[in-house]
């Protein structure tokens, strides 16, 4: 906060983990976006967004706080043949799987070397143990927040706003 870091950006490697990436965006943004304050949560997918929005964070603002999400487990039955181009000789017989955890572990290097803030979620296992787990630990995360910056983490008085004045357009 001293900082100014008011964007919280989701890097997320895994596709199965896009619905926690979306509740998580849902808790912060209606959990501490309040009395003109908050916490801006994106999602970002790697590596898809490798070419567009990671030159914004890498030489853009820094005005961010990164959170890496990915799977550690590397099994993948699909591999990229050894039909390449003499060039690209390094994907021979990788799985997609592998080659996605080496841009992963790419960027968070460079966030390193960079100074750029993150913190990173590598899931052993993805079951309901697990993602009960971070569950708990991102709405504890939350409520601290909110206590720190002086907002009911229970309301949303601007969304019920916007239930009251459907509510009248509809009658």
């Amino acid at each position: 906060n001293k900082k100014n870091i008011k964007n919280s950006i989701l890097l997320n490697y895994d596709s199965g983990l896009n619905d926690l990436g979306n509740w998580y965006q849902q808790l912060v943004a209606e959990s501490l976006g309040k009395k003109g304050k908050g916490i801006n949560p994106s999602l970002s997918f790697g590596p898809k967004d490798h070419h567009s929005l990671l030159q914004l964070y890498l030489d853009g603002p820094r005005d961010k706080f990164f959170t890496f999400f990915s799977y550690s487990e590397i099994k993948n039955k699909k591999k990229i043949s050894n039909e390449v181009p003499n060039n690209m000789n390094f994907l021979k017989k990788k799985s997609l799987k592998f080659i996605v955890n080496a841009q992963c572990k790419a960027v968070k290097k460079v966030f390193t070397n960079k100074r750029i803030p993150f913190r990173e979620i590598n899931f052993n296992k993805k079951n309901e143990t697990e993602l009960g787990k971070i569950f708990t630990f991102f709405v504890l995360e939350t409520i601290l927040l909110s206590h720190l910056m002086k907002v009911n983490p229970f309301n949303q008085p601007a969304v019920e706003q916007i239930k009251r004045e459907t509510e009248k357009l509809l009658n």
